[in-house]
């Protein structure tokens, strides 16, 4: 059966700025076509935020018809928006795929309205940190990818204690079209080992004149390598140890070095996963004084708290690196959110096989990395939107649009005439409880199992095809996937 040219997904609410909606249908082929508004009203949240409500919304309208040529998706009256855009997953691939691979993370990511990934450079084998090790990770990733993807480039230690030519390979990285560059101020990663002040400071002057970010694992290593020693010399073995030695303090020493990195070269800096108070406010003064200055967070540091390492069934799901932080950090994340100092929502995906990894009774050697990219795009409109701690408008922005702008991606972030066709279908009526066996990614577990979202991705379209549909049948397979560009 030949396919069709023009499709039509109809039913479908689209945000019209903070909680405001409308009802839209939309034309599209790989592209949006046209968006076609089905009343000059547009319709508040609160006036449809309950079933009953939306029943007797949905009763007021009248359907529409279209010719028979024309491939019809009802929406459902769902919420539509851009597909997500995860700038910060480990996939693995080609790697340590024993943990996690490209297809169940693509598959994962479907099932989470997501339909771009951005991949980590460091736990790829060999690392992307050089335009050979960049084709090899091209290559390997050739129809192992459900949805589209990008690359971080890298930069680490072992290639200035090995005196490569680091400035010649973030040069040749740049142009192959890289996002941007990641590196650590602090890494457990033989393959990919941190820098020091003097080298993340050039790193830093080099990838300026390429214009693009450098995004940079803040946590303080002298600091953190003292108090561990201490700790592991004392016996002190569990998460209170741990934690003690990468605290808030631990974070806002490297990010204070950064803002000072920022100033000197004005290169555009990004935080990644920030977990604390004293950081956010490290940023956000540098961004009042105009520096280029950027951070993310994760969803698993704005819902738990080192309170829940005392939950035995999820401590060892909940280690991460830098590890969740405490009550007035978490609140204050929610509000770096709203007043734009952060930039968006991201999940640092990194499974591994529970079993293996995540079963020590020490918790220095529990693998530290959460499996999430199925679950950003629900917990955000569950736990920001719906609770009120964001508005609709913002909650997409964090989840996809600021992404698309600040990487440039071309086609992405927008349902707007001449973008992809890529959108997710919310369900902001119906939730449901995570349970770590429905999981998609290879290491079926999360710290979030048994907690419910109150919301849920009922359909993934990526470039005009339904990838994923929570009732059944989809149009695409693993191979779809394909690798981006920026926009110019």
């Amino acid at each position: 059966m030949p396919e069709h040219r023009v499709k039509i997904l109809k039913n479908v609410f689209l945000s019209a700025d903070e909680n405001l909606l409308k009802l839209v249908d939309i034309q599209f082929s790989d592209s949006i076509e046209k968006i076609i508004d089905r009343t000059s009203a547009k319709i508040n949240w609160q006036e449809t935020n309950t079933f009953e409500k939306r029943k007797k919304i949905i009763r007021s309208f009248q359907q529409t018809e279209y010719p028979s040529e024309v491939k019809i998706y009802d929406g459902e009256f769902f919420v539509v928006i851009p597909g997500g855009i995860d700038s910060h997953v480990h996939f693995n691939t080609p790697g340590f795929e024993d943990r996690d691979d490209f297809e169940h993370g693509s598959t994962a990511a479907a099932f989470g309205g997501v339909t771009t990934v951005i991949d980590m450079p460091c736990t790829s084998i060999p690392p992307v940190t050089n335009k050979i090790n960049f084709n090899i990770k091209l290559e390997a990733l050739k129809n192992r990818s459900l949805i589209d993807y990008y690359f971080w480039g890298g930069v680490c230690g072992n290639d200035f204690d090995n005196k490569l030519n680091v400035e010649k390979q973030i040069t040749d990285l740049s142009e192959k079209g890289v996002a941007g560059f990641k590196t650590y101020l602090i890494s457990g990663m033989e393959t990919f080992s941190d820098l020091n002040e003097e080298r993340i400071l050039q790193t830093a002057k080099w990838v300026k004149k390429t214009n693009k970010p450098m995004a940079v694992h803040a946590e303080d290593k002298k600091m953190i390598f003292d108090r561990s020693a201490a700790a592991k010399n004392a016996g002190q073995i569990d998460w209170r140890a741990y934690c003690a030695a990468r605290d808030e303090q631990a974070e806002a020493s490297a990010i204070k070095l950064l803002v000072d990195i920022a100033q000197k070269t004005e290169c555009r800096i990004h935080v990644v996963h920030l977990s604390s108070k004293p950081g956010l406010d490290f940023i956000r003064e540098a961004q009042s004084k105009g520096l280029q200055i950027t951070a993310e967070t994760c969803p698993h540091y704005l819902f738990f708290t080192q309170n829940d390492f005392n939950n035995k069934n999820i401590s060892s799901y909940l280690k991460t690196a830098p590890p969740v932080k405490n009550s007035i950090d978490r609140e204050a994340l929610w509000q770096g959110l709203n007043d734009g100092t952060l930039s968006f929502v991201v999940t640092d995906h990194a499974g591994c096989n529970p079993e293996k990894d995540k079963s020590s009774k020490n918790f220095w050697e529990v693998y530290g990395g959460i499996p999430g990219v199925e679950h950003r795009v629900p917990f955000l409109f569950s736990e920001g939107f719906l609770k009120n701690k964001l508005t609709l408008s913002k909650t997409i922005k964090l989840l996809s649009t600021n992404v698309a702008d600040y990487f440039n991606l071309k086609g992405k972030g927008h349902i707007k005439k001449g973008y992809d066709a890529d959108f997710a279908l919310i369900n902001l009526w119906k939730g449901k409880e995570i349970n770590s066996s429905e999981m998609h990614s290879k290491g079926k577990y999360t710290p979030f199992h048994g907690d419910t979202f109150n919301s849920i991705v009922e359909k993934t379209f990526l470039r005009g095809q339904l990838i994923m549909n929570s009732s059944g049948e989809t149009e695409r397979s693993i191979g779809y996937g394909k690798i981006l560009q920026t926009r110019v």
